[in-house]
């Protein structure tokens, strides 16, 4: 699902590497990008960060028809992205050009109770939308969902290439890639 979606999204990371062997006790498999070296992000770059992230969890859910615990990592991901846009950077319009440091629990937090309660259904409902958008990409995208994971249970692990020759190239051109290779020396 992260690969896939990940994939179709314009704004997203090159992908190295996809495998389903478990590398930790924490994670069944991965998806592994190239982190591109940018400290400027738009709100449309998020969304898509945010939709790739989800991936793994709608992916999980269309295919499976239920959901596990798998996905608790990306979605501490995606409630930190939605969080950072609405509480730092003023990408919500209903809470505004505004940036709120993060207090010490024990510090008075400089907005109010009803502020709080906005910028969490904010952070929510930006989530479902990320969550929608990642499933309509694997919902059009359903039949290349199931080349990738048929190419995963008799590979175990695909590159940039082996993805690219399975489904096609991206829609929005070659990303920036580092080869596998030379990522993990």
């Amino acid at each position: 699902g992260h690969a896939l979606v990940g994939w179709m999204l314009q704004h997203t990371d090159a992908l190295l590497k996809v495998t389903i062997i478990p590398r930790t006790s924490m994670a069944l498999g991965f998806a592994q990008y190239t982190p591109i070296d940018k400290k400027l992000y738009s709100p449309e770059e998020y969304m898509d960060r945010m939709c790739m992230a989800l991936g793994g969890r709608v992916a999980e859910s269309l295919t499976f028809n239920k959901i596990t615990t798998g996905a608790q990592n990306d979605l501490e991901k995606v409630t930190k992205m939605a969080y950072s846009q609405i509480k730092y950077f003023g990408f919500n319009d209903k809470i505004g050009l505004v940036s709120f440091e993060d207090q010490d629990s024990s510090q008075k937090k400089p907005y109010s109770k009803k502020l709080q309660a906005t910028m969490d259904l904010e952070a929510r409902n930006m989530i479902a939308e990320a969550y929608k958008r990642a499933e309509a990409v694997l919902k059009q995208h359903q039949e290349s969902l199931e080349i990738l994971a048929q190419a995963l249970l008799e590979r175990e692990t695909l590159n940039y290439d082996d993805v690219e020759k399975l489904i096609g190239p991206p829609p929005f051109g070659k990303k920036h890639l580092v080869s596998p290779v030379e990522y993990e020396q």
